[in-house]
């Protein structure tokens, strides 16, 4: 995966299969983190601590059942995670 493979607006969540180090930066900008690989000793949810941001790791296909554009709330203290509103996507006329 790339960490930079679209730009993490202020206020999104950042769901990964996992991360590294190299991706420390993409943390500024979070509201959370979620993730499918890890634990709360993860470089992920240590950042997030950090960072003072939730964080929910081990949640299988988080990164195919989550869409961009989705509406989430995580509960990093319980280890949650809800999608609140889904993103319609909108179909391409062929």
């Amino acid at each position: 995966m790339d960490p930079y493979e679209k730009p993490i607006q202020a206020g999104e969540i950042l769901v990964a299969r996992f991360t590294e180090p190299s991706w420390t930066p993409l943390f500024i900008n979070c509201e959370g983190v979620l993730m499918e690989i890890g634990g709360p000793m993860q470089h992920g949810a240590i950042i997030a601590r950090e960072y003072g941001i939730p964080c929910v790791s081990g949640i299988d296909n988080a990164t195919k059942l989550v869409k961009d554009g989705d509406l989430l709330e995580l509960d990093g203290s319980n280890g949650t995670v809800q999608i609140i509103d889904e993103k319609k996507q909108s179909k391409s006329p062929n």
